[in-house]
């Protein structure tokens, strides 16, 4: 099944702003991932607007796609509690094979369905285990699922975005971005694709929530801080060890947030690289952000937003790398890998709150 926009001719030429490699650029990107050295390119505005794209998708008047409708082969419920799980191991991919992201994905499912009461078949799972070409990570399957999971979102719903894979950063060119730099998410072919870009995610998952429609997205990837290009950030003070608020609104005034609901999105503030060790064959793992989460949310189901960060903060710094989660599928993996180089836990969220006082639930 073909899920390209049509054909919209050849490709762009785009030289590695790190290696300074020959990539083709797809129709329309906004962004490609050198196959030499892994590093994120922007690609220029003429470059994608020579193949006619029209301007206003995007939060800061970018060029995004408009967003995939899910054909009918791709399936989901439509409960009030929904979400997509996405873990990527990148097979074969020459330096940069994962261990960890497939037992996230499934980690995550047992906690959604067996204690958050989501159903089964409101909880889509793309990794690049599955067989299903509907089911592979691909940025196309990506965009749908994300579309399937906001579209016609009303009050009570309670969703969720899971990503466990690769994360990549770029330098911004619409000046939204207080650091300068665009986070982004890799699917499984984004050699081939490219990257999916933080305000194009933004434009998909968090713009549509309306009034009373929760979004929690816990993303365990290198350079995911603010993946969900939320306007607020919440850190530990090294300090007092206290949590505050950061205000991340561009100066360029472009909107961030819903359209009246609220998204939180758990992360990791990391060093930046990705810890790719290979691990041994028989130790079964699991990521470190989803480990310390989940097992958070194990030692104290009616938590606070704050009492869950300092937990996973807890759990990150003293496991000494060995998994304990509980249930059939926690109790048989063994190691926590590192993969994204996450420190220490994060939150961002579309509206500051008390998270000390405010319940975790999803």
């Amino acid at each position: 099944m073909n899920m390209n926009y049509g054909s919209m001719g050849p490709g762009a030429m785009v030289r590695c702003r790190q290696c300074s490699s020959s990539i083709t650029a797809m129709p329309g990107a906004r962004a490609v991932q050198c196959m030499q050295c892994s590093c994120v390119t922007r690609v220029s505005g003429r470059g994608r607007q020579q193949h006619g794209y029209g301007q206003g998708y995007g939060n800061g008047g970018g060029m995004l796609m408009p967003p995939m409708r899910p054909t009918p082969a791709f399936g989901g419920g439509r409960g009030k509690k929904r979400a997509v799980l996405i873990g990527i191991k990148y097979t074969n991919r020459r330096s940069c094979e994962l261990r960890g992201p497939i037992n996230d994905v499934k980690c995550m499912r047992y906690l959604l369905t067996e204690r958050f009461g989501f159903p089964n078949d409101c909880v889509l799972i793309l990794t690049d285990e599955e067989r299903n070409p509907c089911r592979q990570p691909t940025k196309d399957n990506i965009r749908m699922a994300m579309h399937w999971l906001v579209q016609g979102c009303s009050y009570g719903d309670s969703l969720v975005f899971q990503f466990s894979g690769l994360g990549a950063q770029v330098p911004d060119d619409d000046g939204d971005e207080l650091d300068g730099m665009d986070e982004a998410l890799c699917p499984v072919d984004s050699f081939q694709q490219g990257p999916i870009l933080d305000d194009e995610i933004n434009e998909a998952i968090v713009r549509p929530l309306v009034h009373g429609v929760k979004l929690h997205a816990i993303v365990d990837a290198c350079h995911s801080a603010t993946v969900l290009d939320l306007p607020y950030q919440c850190t530990v003070s090294k300090q007092t060890g206290r949590w505050r608020w950061r205000d991340e609104r561009p100066m360029t005034g472009a909107c961030k947030g819903t359209s009246g609901g609220q998204a939180v999105l758990i992360s990791g503030s990391s060093n930046g690289k990705s810890n790719m060790s290979v691990l041994p064959e028989p130790y079964a793992t699991i990521g470190a952000m989803t480990h310390s989460f989940i097992r958070a949310v194990e030692c104290e189901p009616r938590t606070t937003y704050g009492r869950l960060l300092t937990s996973m903060r807890a759990i990150m710094r003293d496991s000494g790398g060995n998994c304990n989660l509980q249930g059939p599928i926690g109790g048989s993996i063994h190691k926590v890998a590192n993969f994204s180089g996450v420190e220490e836990p994060q939150l961002s969220s579309a509206y500051k709150f008390d998270i000390e006082r405010e319940p975790f639930c999803m």
